[in-house]
């Protein structure tokens, strides 16, 4: 008998999640792609323990219809390619089909969506990379993935994670930036009940700025503040690494 054998799609997806799952802020980068990816005008990302306990993304863009709800958890499932010449126009954050088997191989997963096509939407839930349960659920239009004990069955991994304040100062961080590069989107971001972030959408990356750092813009440049742009009250001051 040769030596050579195809490895099970739960350890092939375990060894892929390697690549693209390193710390809870990759698991928020890529579900806040899907999110931007799929229209959504608004984005709330939720966390606890910085994100080894919890991390939830909710958002209202154009949401999953059923059979794509399963699919999507299938390796290098996406919608946002075709065939090979795709690649050579990608207008999207994400396109690989990763992310979401690699998420849910090494966490507990509910995929919670919901298509304007459809009168119901879809609960998809997975533990360790096993489709646990899929049932119809009175759902809004949107998509909101919660992902629980990251790591949980992968302890060599979960050793290596720093405390909680730097993890969420890495999520703080990355939530931060992809508010700054998408002025025409609402963010939010909360982690143990408390509002981190909260930003409305704006005309002008200037205006986005503005919101984000307020008074702490270098002296020169506050006079140039626009009219009505309200400066957000935040906790996450010791958070922003940019």
């Amino acid at each position: 008998m040769g030596r050579i054998r195809v490895l099970p799609d739960n350890v092939a997806n375990k060894i892929a999640a390697g690549e693209v799952v390193e710390r809870p802020a990759s698991v928020v980068k890529e579900l806040l792609e899907n999110s931007l990816d799929a229209g959504a005008a608004e984005v709330r990302v939720e966390a606890e323990a910085g994100g080894r306990r919890l991390i939830r993304v909710a958002d209202d863009g154009c949401g999953m219809m059923r059979d794509d709800a399963l699919l999507a958890f299938e390796r290098h499932a996406t919608s946002k390619l075709r065939n090979a010449d795709d690649l050579l126009n990608i207008a999207t954050l994400g396109f690989r089909g990763e992310a979401l088997p690699s998420i849910a191989s090494v966490s507990r997963l509910v995929l919670e969506t919901r298509s304007r096509e459809e009168q119901t939407g879809t609960r998809v839930e997975i533990a360790g990379g096993r489709i646990l349960n899929c049932a119809e659920a009175a759902l809004a239009p949107g998509t909101v993935v919660t992902v629980r004990d990251l790591f949980y069955n992968v302890p060599a991994r979960k050793k290596f994670l720093r405390t909680e304040q730097t993890e969420l100062a890495h999520i703080a961080s990355l939530v931060t930036h992809y508010s700054l590069a998408h002025p025409g989107k609402a963010f939010e971001l909360r982690h143990g009940g408390h509002e981190l972030l909260r930003v409305p959408p704006v005309g002008s990356a200037r205006e986005r700025v503005f919101q984000v750092f307020g008074g702490a813009l270098p002296l020169e440049h506050r006079s140039q503040r626009p009219i009505g742009v309200c400066h957000q009250r935040r906790r996450f001051h010791h958070h922003r690494h940019l």
